[in-house]
């Protein structure tokens, strides 16, 4: 839409829509509230008498999503990733750091600025600060008082306003080392994960099944990227013995299995079942996110009160059933989820991705050794038949990331040497007017 000058579209009425099958929605509600009940219970920090639960409207179960008020009464959100957008430099900081955190967030906010591009950037500026590879002159930033009010104010004005060092910036943290220099790249894998200059959270190397959904994405893709990992958060959990963890080795093997293919998708010290997995993720997620799903609560993977501790991956489809009146089962959900994917993959060939060649990680993931991750410092993960093991040291080594990309390649139904769709996918998939313009291109096998 940003590419057609499109800010927003509006929709103007006063009817309220209404279910095909309303008593059948709303036990599918009550269903979806037993089985997410108390799902993310005490997840992410609080602040002491300033942030309070605050669930989105309409929203069935809840989560930990926050909110609390600052300039004139407004009510602002607290949630995720952009509140560690500039979380702990204040803390070394001053004894305000709180207050200077959450006035980072609302700057980001109000400028447009991506906090998961922010974060990393931060990071490496104060790396190359420490480094003595940038200072205050070069850049015009209070470098001196990272961690202060006036460091992110001036920080988030340049780059949104492109004045001075801050137009460089602006193209983002890649960009911006590449023209700093060697020394300054070499400091990027610290904090950067993604072509697009993306925070390093969920890296592949830890989750190997996320090396395909990070090399065919053009951004960091959350909503898949959670589908796993939480999933492991949860495991790791219980192998600490905290309160109230359940997801145990036999959960996370069965929910493997329900929900990305094979039991191998349970062992991360093998890429055997990855490609698979990622597919199956994929096509989920395209239909999750066209259905306005929330990515905290959906697919319901791992349940907390349950006696086998596994979700239901019908669900989604079972209340666009009953939304619509028109009978639609999961695999013709995903099939749905699928067609998106492709569609998208279609018009970031004609954009120039490459095929094959487009689909890449970053470098220091083949040559850097694992050091930690944040949720998972010591690397841990469920090995073959649930023994625990460190991915600790681990790196994704070319030839085996080309082998997943065959066998993903494979299951897309794409031409294995090009990574290109092909003629008969796309049509199976009722894209064949894609196809043609494809065809036109030589982008299609």
């Amino acid at each position: 839409m940003g590419s057609k000058q499109l800010k927003a579209i509006v929709v103007s009425g006063n009817k309220r829509p209404r279910a095909a099958d309303p008593e059948r929605l709303s036990d599918l509600e009550q269903r979806v509230f037993e089985l997410r009940k108390d799902t993310w219970k005490d997840w992410l920090m609080d602040i002491p008498g300033r942030t309070h639960l605050r669930p989105c409207y309409g929203c069935v179960s809840g989560c930990f999503r926050k909110s609390y008020k600052a300039e004139g009464g407004r009510r602002f959100k607290f949630f995720c990733q952009a509140v560690h957008v500039y979380w702990e430099i204040p803390q070394k900081y001053h004894d305000n750091w709180q207050e200077v955190s959450l006035l980072a967030i609302r700057l980001c906010d109000r400028y447009g600025l991506d906090t998961t591009v922010m974060q990393p950037l931060i990071a490496w500026l104060t790396a190359c600060y420490q480094e003595g590879i940038l200072g205050e002159e070069d850049t015009g930033l209070p470098l001196s008082r990272i961690g202060s009010k006036e460091f992110i104010e001036a920080l988030t004005r340049k780059i949104a306003l492109r004045e001075g060092f801050g137009d460089l910036l602006a193209q983002g943290t890649i960009a911006a080392a590449a023209k700093v220099g060697p020394k300054a790249q070499k400091l990027l894998s610290a904090s950067v994960l993604t072509s697009a200059s993306e925070t390093r959270d969920y890296d592949p190397r830890l989750v190997l099944t996320n090396a395909i959904l990070y090399a065919t994405e053009q951004r960091r893709p959350i909503n898949q990227v959670h589908e796993l990992t939480h999933a492991l958060w949860m495991w790791l959990n219980w192998t600490q013995g905290l309160a109230d963890a359940f997801l145990s080795y036999e959960d996370f093997r069965a929910v493997a299995e329900k929900f990305w293919g094979s039991a191998a998708a349970a062992d991360f010290s093998t890429y055997e079942g990855k490609a698979l997995a990622a597919k199956k993720i994929q096509d989920r997620a395209y239909a999750k996110e066209s259905l306005i799903l929330c990515d905290f609560l959906w697919p319901i993977i791992w349940v907390r009160f349950a006696e086998d501790h596994t979700g239901d991956p019908a669900m989604e489809s079972r209340i666009l059933s009953a939304i619509t009146g028109k009978e639609i089962d999961e695999a013709g959900l995903n099939k749905i989820g699928e067609r998106i994917y492709n569609l998208q993959r279609a018009v970031l060939l004609r954009q120039g991705w490459g095929g094959r060649q487009g689909d890449r990680l970053l470098d220091y993931l083949h040559e850097e050794p694992l050091q930690e991750v944040f949720f998972d410092p010591d690397c841990l993960v469920p090995g073959r038949n649930g023994e625990i093991v460190s991915r600790k040291g681990a790196r994704i080594e070319r030839t085996d990331f080309e082998k997943l990309k065959s066998e993903y390649y494979e299951l897309r139904g794409w031409e294995i040497e090009s990574g290109l769709p092909t003629e008969a996918r796309l049509k199976e998939l009722e894209l064949a007017d894609v196809a043609a313009d494809l065809k036109q291109r030589d982008l299609l096998r």
